[in-house]
C-alpha cells in the first residue's frame, strides 16, 4: 500500500472515531435549557408611559433581578429561563401590583409581553403599635402587611406606615413572633385627607385565649337564639347539612364539623402535648357577643363526646365575658361539666346576672392533663330561652304565627342585625362531603344564610347554584298561604336610610313561585308587605299577603337580570322589626318551585 492510499484510509478512520465520539457526547449531554425574554411597557390611566419603575422578577429556584423602566416606560429581562415567574411593579407614589408570567405566555421566539397599568397611589395607612406586655411601650420588629400593596416593619419608635396605597379597604395585619398575631379592617371611610390612622396595642392581657380586651370589643354578633351544627338530619328536612350553619360563627383552637355536630377539640398535635393542663382557660372555643333578656336568660348546650368515658370525660363549660365591668375577666357560670357518653344530652346554663346587658359569650373545652390528651366535645345546639330546651324540640314560647315555631319570646330577644346588605351568592361551593369551608367563606361576603336565620318548616334550601341561595316548596298536595314551606328572618332597627328594602331575585321554570315578606314588631303583630315596585317579568298579589311571580333572567355572571322587588319600611320608622321573607306552596303538585335570594339590601 503507497503512502498517499494509507493516508487516505487514516483520514476516513479518524472521521469515524471522530463522528462516534461527537455521537456519543450528545447523547449523553442534558439538552441546554431554553432561554427568553419578558418585556413590557408601564403606563398610567391614560396609557402614558412611566419612567424610572421599579421591576422586579423573581421564580422558584431564581435569583431575583430588577431593572428600571425607562423614560418610554419599557423594561426588559433578557436571557431568562422559561419557567413560571412573579413581575413585581412599584414607584414612590403609585400602587405596587405584580402579575405572573408563566410559559404559555412565551411566543415562538420565547418572548413574553406584560404590560401594566399602575394606579397612582398617595393614600397612607399609619400608627403607633404598643407593647401591651411592657407597660404599652413602643414596639419594636412589628411586621405590617396589607399583602402585596405593601409591608413594612416597626422601628424602637413603634411607628409604621404604609404608603403608595389608593383609598379602598384593606385587611391589613400584625405579626410579631411571640405575640398574639392581629388582623384589622380599613374601610374607605377610614381615610381622612388621604391618610387612615391605626393605633394598636399587641400582647394585652388575654381575657379568652388569645384574645384581648381590644379584641373582643370587635366580636360577632349572635344575634339569635339558635345555632345548630353537624350534618345528620335530626328529623328530615328539619335540620340537615344544608341547613346547619354552626361552622361559620368564630371558633378558636382546634375544632371540625363532623357528621354529628361541630366539634371542639383539645390540641393535640405533639408540640401542643407538652402544653399544661387548665381548667379555667379554654383550649379550645366558639364565642359571640350576645344580648341577654329575660326571654333568652337560659343557654342550653346539645352535646356529646369522642374519646372520652367515664374515667376520662371531657371537660367543658361556659363563660361570659362583661366588658362594661371596671375590668373585665372571664367569670365561669357555674362549675365546670363533665361529658362522657357518645349520646346526645342537654345542659343547662343560667345566665340571668347578665339580663338587660349585651355580653361576650363563650363555650369552650378544657385541657384536664398534659401529654397525649384527645377529647372532642360535640355540639350538636347552642339554645337560648326562657327554660331549659330539650331533645330535638322547637325553642318554647308563644307562637307569632300558628304553624310558624316562631315565638314572641324569640322576636323580642333577636339582636337587631348590623348590616344592611347581604348575597345569596357563596364564594366557594360545597356539596354533602365537603362544604364547611364553603360555609366558612360565607363569613367574608355577608352571605344571607350565615347573616338570616333559616328555619326549614318543610323543605330543606339549596346552598350553593350559582344563581343564589333558593329556598323552595315541595312537590306536594298540601296547599298552604299562611304557612311556609322555609322561611329566613332577621331583625332591624328601620329608620330613615335603612327603610327600604330589596330583594334582588328570580325562579326557574314555567310555574308561579309564591313568596311573601313579612314585618314582626316586638309586640307581636304582624303586617304582611306589599312590593312599592318590581320588575318582574309576570308577577301580581295572591293569598293571603303572598306573591306570585316568574322570571327566569339572572344569574352569576348577569347580576342585573335579576327581577327586583322593592319594599317601603317606613311606617316602621323608629322601630325594631324582625323580617321575614318565606316561599308558600299555593298550588298543588306543581314541583319544586323556588325563590332565588341573589340580594337582600336595605337603604
Amino acid at each position: 500500500m503507497n503512502k498517499k492510499l494509507r493516508a487516505i484510509i487514516g483520514i476516513a478512520l479518524l472521521s469515524t472515531v471522530l463522528v462516534s465520539a461527537i455521537s456519543c457526547v450528545n447523547e449523553d449531554e442534558p439538552m441546554a435549557e431554553p432561554h427568553g425574554t419578558i418585556t413590557g411597557t408601564v403606563t398610567d390611566a391614560d396609557g402614558q408611559p412611566i419612567a424610572d419603575v421599579n421591576v422586579s422578577l423573581s421564580g422558584i429556584g431564581e435569583e431575583e433581578i430588577a431593572v428600571t423602566t425607562g423614560s418610554d416606560g419599557k423594561y426588559i429581562f433578557e436571557d431568562v429561563t422559561l419557567k413560571t415567574r412573579a413581575v413585581k411593579f412599584s414607584k414612590p407614589g403609585w400602587l405596587a401590583v405584580s402579575l405572573t408570567v408563566n410559559p404559555e405566555k412565551y411566543n415562538s421566539e420565547n418572548i413574553a409581553t406584560a404590560d401594566i397599568s399602575l394606579v397612582f397611589a398617595s393614600a397612607k395607612i399609619s400608627g403607633t403599635i404598643k407593647d401591651g406586655k411592657n407597660q404599652d411601650a413602643p414596639l419594636e420588629g412589628v411586621t405590617v402587611s396589607v399583602g402585596v400593596a405593601g409591608t413594612v416593619t416597626t422601628g424602637n419608635d413603634g411607628v409604621f406606615t404604609l404608603e403608595n396605597l389608593i383609598v379602598e379597604e384593606y385587611t391589613v395585619t400584625f405579626t410579631k413572633a411571640n405575640y398574639e398575631s392581629i388582623t384589622k379592617t380599613v374601610n374607605t371611610d377610614d381615610f381622612v385627607d388621604g391618610v387612615a390612622v391605626m393605633d394598636i396595642t399587641m400582647g394585652s392581657n388575654e381575657i379568652l385565649r388569645g384574645l384581648t380586651y381590644a379584641d373582643l370589643l370587635t366580636a360577632e354578633k349572635w344575634y339569635y337564639n339558635e345555632y345548630r351544627g353537624g350534618r345528620n338530619a335530626d328529623v328530615y328536612p328539619r335540620w340537615d347539612w344544608a341547613c346547619n350553619y354552626m361552622s361559620a360563627l368564630d371558633f378558636r383552637g382546634a375544632w371540625q364539623e363532623q357528621n354529628e355536630g361541630t366539634t371542639l377539640q383539645i390540641r393535640n398535635n405533639e408540640a401542643d402535648r407538652s402544653n399544661p393542663a387548665d381548667l379555667n382557660v379554654f383550649d379550645s372555643y366558639v364565642y359571640g357577643s350576645k344580648m341577654i333578656t329575660e326571654d333568652n336568660k337560659i343557654l342550653s348546650l346539645r352535646v356529646s363526646a369522642h374519646n372520652a368515658d367515664e374515667a376520662s370525660p371531657a371537660y367543658f363549660g361556659v363563660q361570659v365575658v362583661d366588658l362594661s365591668a371596671a375590668e373585665p375577666t372571664a367569670v365561669k357560670i357555674g362549675e365546670n361539666r363533665t361529658y362522657a357518653s357518645g349520646s346526645y344530652g342537654d345542659v343547662e346554663f343560667d345566665l340571668s346576672d347578665y339580663v338587660g346587658k349585651e355580653v361576650i359569650i363563650a363555650v369552650g373545652i378544657y385541657r384536664q392533663s398534659t401529654g397525649d390528651y384527645w377529647k372532642q366535645l360535640v355540639l350538636r345546639a347552642i339554645r337560648f330561652a326562657d327554660q331549659k330546651v330539650e331533645n330535638w324540640d322547637w325553642l318554647p314560647g308563644t307562637e307569632v304565627i300558628e304553624g310558624w315555631n316562631l315565638t314572641q319570646e324569640t322576636v323580642r330577644s333577636t339582636m337587631p342585625h348590623t348590616k344592611q346588605s347581604f348575597t345569596g351568592i357563596s364564594p366557594v361551593n360545597g356539596n354533602r362531603d365537603n362544604y364547611v369551608d364553603a360555609y366558612r367563606a360565607w363569613r367574608e361576603v355577608d352571605h344571607v344564610a350565615a347573616n338570616w336565620f333559616f328555619v326549614p318548616l318543610k323543605k330543606d334550601p339549596e346552598v350553593f347554584p350559582s344563581e343564589g341561595y333558593l329556598i323552595k316548596t315541595r312537590n306536594t298536595p298540601e296547599e298552604d298561604s299562611t304557612v311556609p314551606e322555609a322561611y329566613l328572618y332577621s331583625k332591624f332597627s328601620v329608620n330613615s336610610g335603612s327603610n327600604q328594602l330589596t330583594l334582588s331575585t328570580r325562579n326557574f321554570g314555567d310555574n308561579f313561585t309564591y313568596f311573601k315578606l313579612t314585618a314582626i314588631e316586638n309586640d307581636g303583630t304582624v303586617t304582611h308587605l306589599d312590593p312599592q315596585t318590581n320588575t318582574a317579568d309576570e308577577a301580581s298579589a295572591a293569598a293571603d299577603g303572598c306573591w306570585k311571580f316568574k322570571h327566569g333572567d339572572g344569574g352569576a355572571g348577569n347580576p342585573e337580570g335579576y327581577a327586583a322587588f322593592v319594599y317601603d319600611l317606613s311606617q316602621f320608622n323608629g322601630k325594631d322589626v324582625t323580617l321575614s321573607l318565606g316561599v308558600y306552596n299555593v298550588e298543588a303538585n306543581t314541583g319544586e318551585n323556588k325563590l332565588v335570594i341573589h340580594r337582600i339590601d336595605l337603604n
